[in-house]
C-alpha cells in the first residue's frame, strides 16, 4: 500500500488542485469529505484541510477535530482550514476590511521554517473575505503579505507539525505554491515520492489478480483512453479471461468504429464489436430534448451490452474506466450526492447482473491515466485521443433527431478534426468537435440561393476538463476549415465558432 496524503474537503472549488499537485510530487493522496472519519495507519503521512466557501464564523461552520488529527499526524490548513485552525486553537477570526482577491506579494518570510525552506518573497494567490486577526498563543506568524499580517503561520508545543496558509500554493499564480506543497510532503511528512506510473501499473495488476482470481471480466469499451487504459491493465492480469463489447451506436466519429476494431485487435484484446447503428436511429428519430435523447442512448446500450455479456458464462465481475473525478463529483462534502451519469457507467447492470464491479483507474486524474497509458506502451492514437461524450453525436445534433443529420453532422466534424492533425494543432486543444445547429439561413452557392444548416466547431484547452478556456486556433485555418465543410458537406452553408469559456457555458451544448 502506498503512502498517502488525505485532503478534507470543506468544498473549495481549488481542492482538486491540491490533489492534483500532490500528486505532481510523485505522492498519493486522496480528496474526502471533510466529515469523513480517518482511519489511520503507517501509511497515512498527513491531513491537508481545503478552503471552503463557507466562514468559521457563520452559524453552524463545516467542522472537524483539528486537534485530534494533529495528535497522529502532521496537519496543514489552507484559506478556510487555517481560519479554523485559528479559531479553534483560541485565535480570533474576523471579516476583511477589504476583500483580498488574487495576487498579493509574499514579505517577511521565516526561511528558517521548514515550511519556507528555499522559498523566496514570491507572488500568492488569495482568495477569501475573512482574516486571520490575532493568532492562539502558541502559534508564530512565518509570512506575511503588504495587506495581511497573519499569511502563514505554524502552531508549536504540538505532537505533530501544524501549518496554516492564508494564500493558496495549489493555484498556478502562486509561484512557489509546489515547492511550499513539496516542503510540506517530503520535508514534513517525510513522503518518500514513489507513486509512479510503473509502480501503479505493477500494484494494478497484482490488484486485479487478487480480486478476480480465475473469474472473468466483461467490460464496455468506447475508444477513449479511459476504457483502453483500463482495458489494457486487466488485459495484463487475467489475459483471455477478459471480453470486451464495442457498441456502434451509429453516432461515433466517421470509420471510427472500424477503426477502433482494428487497433484494439492489435492490442490482442478479447473483443465483440456490435453494429447496432439502426437501432439507435430508429430510437432516437425525431427526437429533440437533450435529456430523452440522453436516457435513450443509454438505455439501448445497456441493453444490448446485456444481450452481449448474458452469451458469456460465468462472468463475475464488470469492468469499468471510472476515473477520481468521477468518484468525487458523486460525493459532496456533506455527503452523498448525485450518481455518475449512467451512460458513463452501464447504469444498473452491475446490480441486475449480480456482477462486482473492477475499476483500476478509480483513484486517477485524466492526465494520470495518459501517463499509464504510455508507461503500457499504448499507441499514441489511445493515449492522446480527445475526450469524446459518451452520447457521442447524438448531444452534438441539437433539435430533432435523424440519420440523414448524423451522417453530415459525421462528414463536417471528421473535416474538423483531420484539419486539425494536418496543421499540427490537435495537440494543442484538449477537446474539439463540430455541433449541427437547429437553425437554417439563406446563402448563395453558385448562381443557387440555398437554405441550410449553420454548423458551429467548438475547441477548448483545459486540464481535466472542470473548466477551460475556448482555444485561440488561427484565422486563417478556420477559414480554410469553415470553406471545406460547406464546399464539401451537402445541406451546410454556414460555419460559425464557438468562443465561450467553461464557465458560464459548458463544452458540449447539451
Amino acid at each position: 500500500m502506498n503512502e498517502r496524503i488525505i485532503i478534507l474537503d470543506f468544498g473549495s472549488q481549488y481542492t482538486q488542485l491540491i490533489a492534483r499537485k500532490i500528486r505532481e510530487l510523485n505522492t498519493y493522496c486522496e480528496i474526502l469529505p471533510y466529515s469523513t472519519t480517518i482511519e489511520y495507519d503507517e501509511h497515512l503521512k498527513g491531513v491537508i484541510l481545503s478552503g471552503s466557501p463557507c466562514s468559521v464564523n457563520q452559524e453552524d461552520p463545516p467542522m472537524v477535530n483539528i486537534e485530534e488529527i494533529n495528535n497522529k499526524v502532521p496537519v496543514l490548513g489552507i484559506c478556510y482550514g487555517a481560519q479554523l485552525s485559528t479559531k479553534m486553537l483560541g485565535g480570533t477570526v474576523g471579516k476583511s476590511t477589504t476583500r483580498e482577491y488574487g495576487r498579493a506579494q509574499l514579505t517577511e518570510l521565516d526561511s528558517d521554517n521548514v515550511l519556507l525552506q528555499n522559498i523566496p518573497a514570491s507572488t500568492v494567490w488569495m482568495s477569501h473575505a475573512d482574516t486571520i486577526v490575532a493568532l492562539p498563543d502558541n502559534a508564530q506568524v512565518i509570512a506575511r503579505t503588504e495587506s495581511i499580517p497573519v499569511a502563514a503561520f505554524e502552531v508549536l508545543e504540538r505532537p505533530h507539525p501544524w501549518f496554516g496558509l492564508q494564500f493558496h500554493p495549489e493555484v498556478t499564480h502562486s509561484e512557489k505554491g509546489l515547492d511550499i506543497l513539496k516542503n510540506f510532503v517530503v520535508s514534513i511528512c517525510k513522503c518518500q515520492q514513489d507513486w509512479t506510473p510503473a509502480a501503479y501499473v505493477e500494484e494494478s495488476i497484482e490488484s486485479i489478480k487478487k480480486q478476480v482470481g480465475d473469474k472473468k471480466v466483461i467490460m464496455a469499451l468506447s475508444g477513449g483512453v479511459d476504457s483502453t487504459v483500463a482495458a489494457t491493465l486487466v488485459h495484463r492480469a487475467i489475459g483471455k479471461n477478459l471480453t470486451c463489447v464495442f457498441v456502434d451506436n451509429g453516432l461515433l466519429r466517421k470509420n471510427e468504429f472500424t477503426q477502433v476494431l482494428k487497433a484494439y485487435e492489435v492490442l490482442g484484446l478479447n473483443i465483440i464489436g456490435v453494429n447496432a447503428s439502426e437501432r439507435f436511429y430508429a430510437g432516437l428519430n425525431g427526437k429533440s430534448d437533450p435529456e430523452e435523447k440522453r436516457k435513450i442512448i443509454g438505455n439501448l446500450f445497456i441493453d444490448i451490452f446485456q444481450e452481449e455479456a448474458n452469451k458469456i458464462e460465468d462472468a463475475a465481475f464488470l469492468g469499468q474506466g471510472t476515473i477520481y473525478p468521477d468518484v468525487i463529483e458523486s460525493v459532496s462534502v456533506n455527503g452523498p450526492s448525485v450518481t455518475i451519469k449512467s451512460h458513463h457507467n452501464v447504469g444498473g447492470l452491475p446490480e441486475k447482473m449480480n456482477l462486482q464491479l473492477v475499476e483500476p483507474l478509480r483513484y486517477l486524474f485524466k492526465d494520470e491515466v495518459r501517463r499509464i497509458g504510455n508507461e503500457l506502451g499504448l499507441d499514441p492514437s489511445f493515449v492522446q485521443r480527445h475526450p469524446f461524450p459518451g452520447p457521442g453525436l447524438g448531444i452534438r445534433i441539437l433539435g430533432e433527431m435523424s440519420k440523414e443529420k448524423v451522417h453530415m453532422l459525421q462528414e463536417a466534424d471528421d473535416i474538423f478534426i483531420q484539419g486539425l492533425k494536418d496543421h499540427n494543432l490537435y495537440h494543442e486543444v484538449w477537446q474539439a468537435g463540430a455541433m449541427l445547429l437547429p437553425v437554417q439561413s439563406v446563402g448563395v452557392m453558385g448562381d443557387e440561393r440555398t437554405y441550410e444548416f449553420t454548423l458551429a466547431l467548438r475547441a477548448v484547452t483545459s486540464v481535466d476538463g472542470m473548466t477551460a478556456d475556448w482555444a485561440h486556433l488561427p484565422h486563417k485555418f478556420l477559414a480554410k476549415i469553415s470553406n471545406d465543410i460547406i464546399n464539401k458537406v451537402q445541406g451546410i452553408n454556414r460555419v460559425v465558432y464557438d468562443i465561450s469559456s467553461k464557465p458560464p457555458a459548458t463544452i458540449e451544448w447539451e
